[in-house]
């Protein structure tokens, strides 16, 4: 798994990463359904940039992750315009991308150790059902480190196309998918010849 805490040491470094996973999901929570209109998707990003200013990552660090979801960006706006409209495409794809850049404020500060821990303790309960919650966890931790692989290749995608002098187009998601999937395959390789799928 690619290494994704910062260097530094921050406010959000010290936070127990329990505390941080329980206020991502409920502010995801509080974000989707405060955030149905476009105002409130704008208060929703607003507030991604007031985490990373008051937990010490910084505005800078805030518009990096930005920057590295563009393409992710582009696919779910292109996406929802086309079957919702462009007002609930620029509204949903703003409510995503608010989630995700708290989700990488998590990572950034959190050792993926720690969130494995976390989880697994906050999903013990499950073993009733006879769900493993080791398990569990591993996929959401996989899940959230994911995130950034898959938008680095789509900017490496849009590099090579660049290049050939291809414009940004349908080709441009066909290869993103064909690259996710092969990727995800890989992953579950490796998985496999670890004894862990």
């Amino acid at each position: 798994m690619i290494p994704l805490v910062l260097p530094r040491r921050t406010p959000l470094h010290r936070v127990p990463a329990g505390w941080k996973l329980a206020s991502l999901v409920l502010l995801s929570v509080a974000g989707a359904v405060a955030s149905s209109t476009a105002l409130g998707a704008a208060i929703a990003l607003v507030a991604t940039v007031a985490v990373y200013v008051a937990g010490g990552i910084g505005i800078r660090e805030w518009a990096r992750q930005l920057w590295r979801v563009k393409w992710i960006i582009v696919l779910l706006a292109a996406m929802q315009a086309i079957f919702l409209g462009w007002e609930a495409a620029v509204t949903g794809t703003a409510r995503i991308v608010a989630i995700v850049l708290l989700a990488a404020a998590v990572t950034l500060t959190t050792p993926v150790a720690d969130m494995l821990d976390a989880l697994e303790r906050c999903l013990t309960p499950l073993r009733i059902a006879r769900v493993d919650p080791a398990r569990v966890a591993f996929t959401i931790a996989l899940t959230i480190a994911i995130i950034p692989v898959i938008s680095q290749l789509g900017a490496q995608i849009r590099e090579a196309q660049r290049a050939r002098g291809v414009r940004l187009g349908v080709r441009w998601i066909v290869t993103m998918l064909v690259g996710a999937l092969r990727h995800a395959d890989d992953v579950g390789d490796a998985l496999t010849a670890r004894g862990v799928a």
